[in-house]
């Protein structure tokens, strides 16, 4: 099978390296950004129409535009049976308008975008989140597996698009709420570089605000749910800390709207009904 990949930016040089070789075809507007993989055998294209030479493409550029713009320069050339993986974060309506687009081309299109970060991706440890049919979710697995240990299936075309964005409202949330941490720590005299070191340290033991994602549904638990007794636990214990943290936030003058909130929220969140809590 042969490879190509466009966009060989911050995240693309790396996912890319993982398959560099002969096989492998690449494209990037800076030339500068292709030469070292020539150097390890893979063919450097002068065109995007070149790319289209290979039977699984991998799109890493910037926005939705650019995947446009992509796009239409690849699905004339593209043969039959192509499948064109979109890494990119874009909106899901354009991973599903880019599927129909290249319908008439017999080319398969799956939104396949990465959690990670560039250190996922120089590690070869990212999660991809595929959206495709189980056809093109076959051919890509294997390829995938270079740049990533966890590859997953999770629906049809925009859907990996839309789990990445819920995974993102919780990764940059959480850093609106680390900088309140970090205000509330600071005022109270506290160093923040270890608070920093705590904060991963302990994520990296328990998994962070993952830990508590094992439901299948944001419905109501029922009292005979396993986790039902689980999430009494999580709130008893959230519900005293956060209601400490506010008092010391209340006495040094910090304001700190989002543990209010979490403070409001928690245990709907958590699934138990207001009545139990």
């Amino acid at each position: 099978m042969t490879y190509g990949f466009v966009g060989l930016g911050q995240m693309g040089a790396p996912m890319a390296r993982h398959l560099a070789g002969p096989d492998l075809i690449v494209y990037d507007v800076r030339a500068e950004a292709m030469a070292p993989f020539a150097g390890k055998g893979a063919r450097p294209a002068r065109t995007l129409a070149e790319v289209a030479a290979a039977s699984v493409i991998s799109v890493m550029v910037r926005d939705d535009a650019q995947v446009d713009e992509v796009a239409g320069a690849l699905l004339p050339a593209a043969a039959r049976g192509t499948v064109l993986a979109v890494h990119s974060t874009i909106r899901a309506r354009t991973a599903e308008t880019l599927a129909e687009r290249a319908r008439p081309y017999g080319v398969e299109v799956v939104d396949a975008p990465v959690s990670g970060g560039f250190m996922g991706a120089d590690a070869g440890t990212l999660a991809v989140m595929v959206g495709g049919s189980d056809a093109a979710f076959a051919r890509v697995r294997e390829p995938f597996g270079a740049f990533a240990d966890l590859v997953l299936h999770v629906g049809s075309v925009g859907a990996g698009t839309r789990m990445k964005l819920a995974r993102n409202l919780l990764h940059f949330v959480s850093f609106a709420a680390a900088a309140e941490a970090q205000r509330l720590a600071e005022a109270a005299g506290v160093p923040l570089g270890r608070l920093g070191r705590v904060v991963r340290h302990s994520d990296a033991v328990t998994g962070g605000p993952g830990s508590i994602m094992l439901r299948r549904t944001t419905a109501p638990l029922e009292p005979d749910d396993p986790l039902y007794d689980v999430m009494r636990h999580v709130y008893a214990l959230g519900e005293k800390d956060l209601a400490l943290a506010l008092e010391l936030a209340d006495e040094l003058g910090v304001d700190a709207p989002l543990a209010r909130l979490a403070c409001e929220r928690l245990a709907a969140g958590l699934g138990l009904p207001e009545e139990e809590t």
